[in-house]
């Protein structure tokens, strides 16, 4: 089994980016749920700027938890572990100017 260190607990981070995800793309919906409430919170562009930069920032954080789970769990050596989060990151940085 691979990591465990933190309980998969970087699964948790990614889902939270996930979510956040979901507002921005239905910020703006005028559609409304089962109880009659719209859909889209119709934030500002300011503030669904700074939504956008927080997953940002936990798509980084879960990759770091994850690679950091993977050594202290001995899944990993010192060096792999270098490797696998320049890997990930890397990864990361292709999926933004692609816009995955």
């Amino acid at each position: 089994m691979s990591g465990g260190h933190f309980y998969y607990r970087d699964d948790a981070i990614g889902e939270i980016a996930d979510k956040i995800d979901q507002l921005i793309k239905s910020n703006d919906s005028t559609e409304t749920n089962e109880y009659g409430e719209r859909v889209g919170y119709g934030y500002s562009a300011q503030t669904i700027a700074k939504f956008k930069h927080a997953v940002d920032l936990l798509r980084v954080a879960q990759i770091y938890a994850h690679r950091v789970d993977w050594l202290v769990s001995g899944d990993d050596s010192e060096e792999s572990f270098h490797e696998r989060l320049i890997e990930d990151l890397d990864k990361l940085a292709q999926q933004r100017k692609g816009g995955a």
